[in-house]
């Protein structure tokens, strides 16, 4: 099956080269003169639809067609159709960058419980990196589990439990207390003064039970997206600077990142609808 297009290139190769009529080439070919006389009207607007796809993927260089379509729709609120834009993203090849596996599903994860309402239920957890003279740091990241926002990620060569309850107090400041806080059983968070902190505030700390992440799925896939959209890109040569390139980023996540988990918006925009 020959399309269309490629039937219109043969009629008018027949037409310029072999001084065949445009009927009879139309006729040989199967197509309409009307097709053979198309003109495609090139808009303006697609070199405007490249130009934001070209600086989406070099900036963020792990989004796809969904998260740049999402962000364009969404956040800069771009009616152009999804088609157009696929098509202008297949055409400039932005579909053969190399992307990360996905991770192999190997059991199906119990439901967790999604809160309704904003301070219902925080997630915490911890990563580990290196920098460049290979010192490992950590990052302690919080999420509030009802709109997926960032809360705060905490960086230094350690954070013992003192660290982890001067960063949940500073949150606290300005977003309030919440119900519970969902965490693993690492020892910063089953120590005496992280619980006895948690009685004073009347927050209930939600242990996981050990080597069952899935039950805290929602700063698990959190801590994927620290990983694959920054962290795992650059090279840095001390905590300062993982820390400055954290803060930024965490913006960047709050309010321009859709997150396919709430809708395809950002976690600010869900934020400001269920005000």
């Amino acid at each position: 099956m020959v399309a269309p297009s490629r039937r219109r290139e043969m009629a008018q190769w027949a037409v310029q080269d072999k001084a065949v009529s445009i009927r009879v080439a139309c006729r040989a070919f199967g197509i309409s003169q009307t097709c053979y006389r198309y003109q495609a009207k090139l808009s303006s607007e697609n070199s405007e639809i490249a130009d934001w796809l070209i600086r989406l993927t070099t900036n963020q260089r792990n989004w796809g067609f969904g998260l740049c379509f999402l962000y364009l729709r969404n956040v800069k609120g771009y009616v152009w159709n999804h088609k157009r834009v696929y098509r202008i993203y297949r055409a400039l090849e932005l579909n053969l960058r190399i992307k990360p596996k996905k991770r192999l599903v190997r059991e199906k994860p119990e439901p967790l419980s999604e809160p309704t309402a904003l301070n219902q239920v925080w997630s915490m957890d911890f990563m580990h990196d290196q920098l460049s003279d290979s010192r490992s740091i950590r990052l302690f990241n919080v999420i509030d589990d009802f709109n997926r926002e960032g809360l705060d990620i905490e960086v230094d060569f350690s954070l013992p439990s003192e660290r982890v309850i001067r960063s949940l107090e500073r949150i606290i400041e300005w977003r309030g207390r919440p119900d519970r806080i969902r965490c693993d059983n690492g020892p910063e968070y089953v120590s005496a003064a992280l619980m006895a902190w948690a009685n004073r505030r009347s927050i209930h700390v939600e242990f996981i039970q050990p080597r069952k992440p899935q039950q805290n799925i929602y700063i698990e896939r959190y801590n994927r997206t620290v990983r694959y959209d920054w962290l795992a890109h650059y090279l840095f040569d001390t905590f300062e600077e993982v820390q400055e390139f954290a803060t930024r980023w965490l913006w960047t996540y709050n309010h321009e990142r859709p997150n396919m988990a709430i809708g395809g918006i950002t976690p600010k925009q869900k934020l400001a609808l269920s005000a």
